[in-house]
């Protein structure tokens, strides 16, 4: 709500949200008893030049980025829908709106769209014809909904009013001396206001036009007008530019050394003149007592916890299981059986990890949330949170995020091995000072852009890569696959060096590249091997090691093998992170030769808030 035009702020608000969706687009405004808007497939850019034909103009609207649950990404099923009452924007997935729909269609209701969405216009329309109060039909719509959903509604006939809530999906109101504003995300707002008011589940929002001024009150599950606290966002707008980077990504890959520097002063205090403290964030953490964790996450996120596992492990003697969220969920765990549950997560609403931690809740097992939104769900519900200092990540292929998790992880580790005695305080001074020169390692790695850029040509033509590594590398073997797969659409799969024989190896051949990861460690002889098995079958292998690995490599002198030198020393803490790097490099180099779109890759959305 404003007193001036909105339109062109719900376009520049959509376009900051365009990362968690882009199938089609659409706004809507209300004025003088009229529900007007404009709709498009496809990205944003179709919205304007829709807009630009018929332009709209309004002081109070809504719009909306579609990623498609239900129906085509077709400007029919975009968003606002409406009625002759109503409009709204909508994020989740109301899961009972089968039933819904034919009732309504049996009362004369005419659907349009083939979205779930449109259940709810048609119900709030039929309880508004009924009693003709907008937050009394909006209220009783709310009992009739099954799933995790987001609403802002607009009215006809109530130019001066409108409500939002939420369930199971975020939610953010923000305030500026003349407007009000409503968004799923932070990120939406920050052109035009700080001031924060973050709805907690359940929570309805009504928002007035009040004549001098726009009211807000805000009902909580059990209907009662309550309070919510006022944040100050520390989101900087200039942070979400790409500046001269052709692509968010890149510019993502090559913040890693400032965040990662970041991320790890927030967690030490860190002087020339004394010793390295570990700050209260990783202290407070119980790790002294336990003896079994389980680690929750979803893609890259997952990866990052596979990497823990062998960490927590090894220094600190923690057994530690790590699970997908999704699946975690469902498989019945014992979950009493672990001392602490740590989740993963970069916006902290990713829907099945918030779902999995709620799960975990339950039975009363503690909860340790590493998350880059601190005003997230999943921080609101955890016991612990620490929070990661990548900043706003726009791309969708997360790079700076995942880093940033690793080094949290292993500062988690590195505490959890002095707190149960296994790390001595000498020790753990030693290899906290290692992890503080980790941003000038990071900035070595990347002066080999221009050698990864050459060999990413050769991937543009491939189908199918595979991707090799042992230990803690062969996580991030996984990340590497998954990276090519999402931006370059090229199929790419990963395994344990040390399992392709036992299945892999059938696939190589004259037309596979080999991607391995190889650091000079105890498993380099047997990684060595296996690289000579699949160059024997005729691969083009590109081997990633670091200077003893390269020498080696030489020697042997293989055929068909391009090897990237990473000019550190192996380290089981510093190698997973400086090797992620050329992965992501390797990935979007071979996007952005062959012609995809890097930042928004097809059918992709960077937060997941619906199952």
């Amino acid at each position: 709500m404003s007193r001036s035009n909105v339109v062109e702020r719900l376009v520049e608000g959509l376009k900051r949200l365009e990362y968690r969706g882009y199938d089609s687009a659409g706004v809507a405004i209300t004025t003088d008893n009229l529900i007007d808007r404009r709709r498009a497939a496809g990205k944003i850019i179709n919205l304007e030049a829709e807009l630009a034909k018929n332009p709209l103009n309004g002081n109070k609207g809504i719009g909306h980025t579609r990623w498609a649950t239900h129906g085509e990404a077709h400007a029919h099923n975009a968003h606002p829908h409406s009625s002759d009452k109503v409009a709204i924007v909508h994020n989740g997935i109301i899961e009972n709106f089968a039933d819904l729909k034919k009732d309504l269609q049996e009362k004369g209701h005419t659907f349009e769209s083939e979205t779930d969405t449109e259940v709810v216009v048609h119900q709030i329309t039929d309880f508004l014809t009924t009693n003709n109060d907008p937050l009394l039909a909006v209220k009783q719509t709310l009992k009739k909904l099954h799933g995790a959903f987001s609403l802002v509604i607009i009215f006809k006939e109530y130019n001066d009013l409108m409500i939002c809530t939420r369930s199971g999906s975020p939610l953010v109101l923000g305030y500026s001396e003349e407007d009000i504003y409503v968004g799923s995300d932070a990120l939406a707002l920050a052109a035009w206001t700080q001031d924060l008011v973050y709805l907690k589940e359940k929570d309805l929002a009504v928002i007035k036009d009040e004549g001098q001024h726009f009211s807000v009150t805000i009902y909580d599950e059990q209907d009662i007008i309550v309070e919510r606290p006022h944040h100050q966002s520390r989101l900087n707008i200039d942070a979400v530019n790409k500046g001269s980077y052709n692509h968010y990504m890149l510019k993502e890959i090559y913040e890693q050394p400032f965040v990662i520097g970041e991320t790890f002063n927030s967690l030490v205090e860190n002087s020339t003149h004394v010793p390295h403290v570990i700050r209260e964030t990783l202290t407070q953490l119980p790790l002294a007592e336990v003896n079994r964790i389980a680690i929750i996450a979803c893609g890259t996120s997952y990866y990052a916890g596979m990497t823990a596992k062998y960490w927590l492990e090894s220094y600190a003697k923690i057994s530690v299981d790590v699970d997908i969220a999704s699946e975690f969920r469902y498989r019945e765990p014992l979950i009493t059986q672990y001392d602490l549950v740590i989740f993963i997560s970069q916006s902290g609403e990713t829907i099945d990890t918030l779902s999995a931690l709620r799960l975990v809740k339950e039975q009363n097992v503690k909860v340790a949330s590493i998350l880059n939104m601190p005003e997230s769900s999943m921080a609101r519900e955890s016991d612990y949170v620490i929070q990661t200092q990548a900043g706003p990540e726009i791309g969708v292929a997360s790079t700076k995020a995942f880093t940033c998790q690793l080094l949290t992880l292993a500062m988690i580790t590195l505490q959890a091995a002095h707190a149960k005695g296994h790390l001595s305080t000498k020790k753990l001074e030693e290899e906290l000072n290692t992890l503080l020169h980790l941003p000038s390692k990071i900035l070595n790695v990347l002066q080999h852009d221009e050698a990864i850029q050459e060999i990413s040509k050769q991937f543009v033509e491939k189908r199918d890569v595979l991707y090799l590594g042992r230990g803690t590398n062969y996580p991030i073997a996984l990340e590497g696959a998954l990276k090519l797969k999402e931006l370059s659409y090229i199929h790419a799969e990963a395994y344990p060096a040390g399992e392709l024989k036992h299945g892999p190896i059938a696939l190589i051949d004259h037309q596979l590249p080999v991607v391995v990861l190889a650091p000079y460690d105890k498993w380099f002889e047997k990684t060595l091997s296996n690289v000579q098995e699949v160059i024997a079958r005729g691969a083009y292998v590109v081997a990633i090691t670091d200077t003893k690995g390269a020498a080696l490599f030489k020697n042997q002198g293989m055929k068909n093998t391009h090897i990237i030198e990473i000019p550190i020393e192996n380290h089981m803490l510093v190698s997973p992170i400086a090797y992620s790097i050329p992965m992501q490099l390797l990935s979007y180099y071979t996007a952005y030769f062959k012609g995809t779109d890097v930042d928004q890759p097809r059918n992709l959305a960077k937060s997941v808030t619906v199952e």
